[in-house]
């Protein structure tokens, strides 16, 4: 799964400074942070419908629910790239979180 990340962080740090015309990415970096949240947060709602569809629903509605995911996580690695933040970051941090109770991580983040 890794090497999936690490290789889709290569071509975003690639598209990042590519012409804002010819990539995506970097429409979305020149479009600034503002423009990257609406699009995660569209995503994520995006994401919670194909939920919702998908709970009930044929297979058709569960490729849904994977292909809104990807849709999400892609924006969200965009987000941060965009404040100069890797993926491996997040990784470690599920990793750290990888056998601790949900509700003793949770309170131990709290001030």
């Amino acid at each position: 799964m890794s090497d999936i990340l690490d290789q889709l962080q290569d071509v975003l740090d690639q598209r990042r400074q590519a012409d804002a015309q010819d990539s995506y990415v970097a429409s979305l970096h020149h479009k600034g942070l503002n423009k990257i949240l609406e699009k995660v947060g569209e995503e994520a709602t995006e994401t919670l419908l194909a939920a919702k569809d998908a709970e009930h629903g044929d297979d058709a509605s569960r490729q849904a629910l994977i292909a809104e995911t990807a849709d999400l996580w892609f924006h969200s690695l965009v987000m941060l790239s965009h404040l100069d933040l890797d993926h491996r970051a997040v990784l470690d941090e599920l990793s750290r979180r990888l056998g601790v109770s949900g509700h003793d991580e949770k309170a131990a983040r709290r001030p």
